[in-house]
This record gives structure tokens, sequence and C-alpha cells, in this order.
């Protein structure tokens, strides 16, 4: 009984420190350790475990995120930033100056003390993981996500503020065409069992979203109990996969006949920023 106290006491401090439990998730010879950050943002570790060499992305609460590579035991001289905003690129500087010499990669010239700019398809190397970076303007205009694969590894992609689990980020500097883009012809390309991690805990809020725009989608009702059950417990609903949203998020899904309803119109296209316009008002 008091063990039992002391668990729960234990757990409601740390949901108070942090929004969800730091996670580590097992990609065969890849690692990533998922790292609550602020209210609601995620920053990862990810490990290629041949060379003991990692990188880390969105750090933007350096202490945090040193002491989670500190921790693993690992070799991090990369910094991988899918933004320019505050939340995902505002401790860059403050982390090269506590571990100089790293090199910090971006899509932006608003990132603080990005060293390498990368281009669409560009790819690098953490150990023997290979990086490719994949440019999703809409969000900002910089944005990029960045796709991890390794031999024998299973393949896993960053997408920042692009696409949420169940939902994806506001267009503040671009269009639906441009988030088309990047979700359907970008994201949606990869392979079905990619994960995906991405830079926010939205997720029980998307999927409210989901529900409103396709009640009878069974994958929607499913995902909500499984988010329902996970935050509960104070577990971050992430990863998820690609394949998974393709099955319930509905800007994954601007093709399906029930999403072009909701829409009001049969283009895919257009469906896409209808469907921005009525999540931005939505209050349900």
């Amino acid at each position: 009984m008091l063990l039992g106290l002391i668990t729960r006491s234990t757990n409601s401090c740390l949901r108070r420190l942090f929004h969800s439990r730091a996670t580590f998730h097992d990609h065969q010879k890849m690692k990533i350790n998922l790292i609550p950050l602020l209210e609601d943002n995620y920053g990862y570790l990810i490990i290629d475990e041949s060379s003991n060499k990692g990188a880390v992305v969105d750090a933007v609460t350096p202490d945090v995120v040193l002491k989670a590579v500190q921790e693993a035991g690992v070799e991090v001289n990369q910094v991988l930033t899918t933004h320019h905003h505050w939340d995902h690129a505002g401790g860059n500087a403050e982390l090269d100056t506590k571990k100089p010499g790293m090199t910090f990669y971006g899509g932006d010239d608003r990132i603080p003390a990005m060293t390498h700019k990368v281009r669409h398809n560009e790819t690098f190397n953490i150990g023997s993981l290979r990086v490719t970076c994949y440019e999703t303007p809409c969000h900002t205009t910089g944005h990029v996500c960045y796709f991890v694969e390794g031999e024998g590894a299973d393949p896993a992609v960053f997408t920042g503020d692009t696409l949420f689990a169940g939902g994806c980020g506001k267009f503040f500097e671009g269009t639906g065409p441009q988030m088309y883009h990047a979700l359907i012809e970008v994201l949606s390309a990869l392979p079905d069992h990619t994960r995906v991690y991405c830079g926010h805990e939205y997720t029980a809020q998307s999927l409210k979203f989901a529900k409103h725009v396709e009640p009878d989608n069974p994958a929607v009702r499913d995902m909500i109990e499984d988010t329902g059950k996970k935050r509960g417990a104070g577990l971050p609903t992430i990863p998820t996969t690609i394949g998974l949203e393709k099955e319930y998020n509905p800007f994954m899904r601007v093709a399906e006949a029930s999403v072009l309803k909701f829409a009001g119109c049969s283009d895919p296209v257009e469906a896409m920023g209808i469907l921005r316009a009525a999540k931005d008002k939505f209050r349900g």
C-alpha cells in the first residue's frame, strides 16, 4: 500500500516537472530517446548503436538534453533543427556555448548557431545512419524534416511542426498547396513502417478535430482510446507511423471521399487549405 502511494506520488511529481515521461525506442541498430521539453515540446536523441555516435533534434532546453546525452553515454556532435521558432531552435546558442564544436543543421538562416544549411534531398551521416533532409515549407519557409535510416535499422522521421500525430502545423508562412506537397507528396511517400517523431504533444486535441471530420472512421476512434490510456499514464503518444497517419489523420487523407465531403470540394489540394482553416476555428 505504502509503495503504491509513493509510486503514485512520484509519478505525480514527475508530471508536474515534465508534461510526459521520457521514453526509449528501439529501432534495431538505432535507438531514439524521446525527451519531454517545455510545456508540450519533444526533443530527441538519436543513437547509432554501431558507432555509439548520436545527434539531438530540436534541443530547446540544453541542460535537459545534455543530461540525457550524458546518461546515454553517447558521443554527440550534431544538432538537427527542424525550424527557427524559439521553442525548437531557442536553445541552440546556449548549447553551442556549453558544448562547443558541434555541427548545427537547419534549413533557415533564422536558426541560431546554424553552421550547415541543408537542401532538399541532401544527406549526411550520424555514425552509420543516413539522414535525408526534406524541405517542407509551410509552417515556416525554412522547415526541414529529417528521415533517418540505416542497414538493419527501422526508419524514423522527425517532422517538427509539419506533421503531428493526427494533425499538421499551422500555415504561418505558407499555403495549402505547400502543405499538400509536404504531407502527401513527400512524407506519405516514406515507408509505412517509418516511425513519426513530431515536435509537440498535440495528439488529443488533434484527434477531436479528426473525429469532427470523419466521425465514422474506426481508426480515429481506436486512436482516441489509445491516446486516452497513454496520457492517463503520463506517457507520450509519440511515435506513430506513416501508415497509421494515413488511416486517421485527416490532413494525410485529403484524397479520401469522406474528407473531401467534409471540405465540400473534389480537389485534395484545395481540401488541405479548407481543412486547416476549419481546424484554426475548431473549438471542440
